[in-house]
């Protein structure tokens, strides 16, 4: 896969920190136990939950997403290492007491929720800083109990998803927050090919079954293809086809429950190929094509981006690239149900 540059940029201008900074307004406690993940409508946690990256792109705040769109749930991106086995936001950020804290109380109170994502392309992953599945699993473990998550997603990269060593490490520690965590959703999210899984894709599903894992979504990235043909939505459609397959044959299911156990993640805009554009029209094909087959889960990167670029920009961090409404595409993903 080429390199996602404008998905998963570490870059940190100032207004990108400036707009982070500014979600510290309100309490850093966490909410009591008993108020903490209120569920958001009757969506499982992760279903519609588009990628929010709080540390970089101007980013919106999520109440406000949330009262323009009625969407109800994030994807937060991106829990990263410290440079040891530890999660930190970004790598860098507190795990708890600081913006990222004080915006998942807030998204909670509004009636949302949040699934918290590991990985992505670029800066220190756990999954290759934790030496053991036993270490990463309980670096996770850290994580779902600061938030009580009730879902996580691990977006398995670059280096981290090159490494055979690594994938089974994640598949494992994977397996082990299952077991201790009854009910948790567990996602994860990798590149693809215009037909399915590319060979790395297609290990991790092998090695995935074979441990027993019990994955809510196998989740495709389907654009940066670099060359293809058809609509940007008829490719997305055709690849998330070939995942089904993948994990069918992986796992000995139906063509339907491998459906339900499949996901799609795109991307809004103009993508880091410079002609790939993935429209408005893409992603209501992909949303009828989630519709009819009940996939686990409908998301796209991002909201940062679910806007307009101002006047001689060009799509980066903070905008798409082309010409749209704000939260156009965030509103299409609001209306997958399952």
């Amino acid at each position: 896969m080429p390199s996602h540059a404008l998905r998963h940029r570490r870059v940190r201008p100032l207004l990108a920190l400036a707009g982070a900074a500014a979600l510290a307004a309100g309490t850093f406690a966490l909410a009591p136990a008993g108020q903490a993940a209120t569920a958001a409508a009757a969506d499982p946690v992760g279903l519609n939950a588009p990628y929010e990256y709080l540390g970089w792109g101007s980013p919106q705040k999520p109440t406000d997403v949330m009262a323009a769109t009625g969407v109800k749930q994030f994807t937060l991106a991106f829990m990263l290492s410290d440079g040891g086995c530890n999660p930190k936001w970004d790598g860098s950020r507190p795990l708890t007491g600081g913006s990222d804290q004080s915006a998942i109380n807030a998204i909670r109170a509004a009636g949302g929720d949040v699934v918290v994502s590991f990985g992505g392309w670029s800066g220190n992953k756990l999954g290759e800083k934790c030496t053991s599945a036993s270490a990463l699993a309980a670096a996770y473990q850290k994580v779902i109990d600061a938030y009580k998550l009730k879902a996580i997603d691990v977006d398995i990269e670059n280096t981290e998803v090159a490494s055979a060593a690594v994938r089974q490490r994640v598949v494992s520690a994977l397996k082990t927050v299952e077991s201790k965590n009854p009910g948790i959703r567990t996602y994860l999210t990798f590149g693809t090919t215009p037909t399915g899984p590319d060979a790395n894709g297609l290990d991790l599903i092998k090695k995935g079954a074979a441990a027993g894992l019990a994955l809510d979504g196998w989740t495709i990235m389907p654009f940066d293809f670099g060359s293809h043909s058809g609509s940007m939505g008829s490719v997305s459609t055709k690849a998330a086809d070939g995942l089904q397959k993948a994990v069918a044959s992986a796992y000995g299911y139906d063509s339907a429950t491998a459906y339900r156990h499949i996901g799609i993640s795109s991307m809004n805009g103009k993508t880091d190929e410079a002609d790939e554009t993935v429209s408005t029209g893409d992603f209501t094909t992909m949303l009828n094509y989630a519709k009819a087959h009940h996939l686990a889960r409908f998301t796209f990167w991002a909201v940062n981006r679910d806007r307009a670029c101002p006047s001689g920009t060009q799509a980066g961090d903070s905008c798409s690239g082309i010409s749209q409404s704000a939260y156009a595409f965030t509103k299409i993903v609001a209306g997958y149900h399952g």
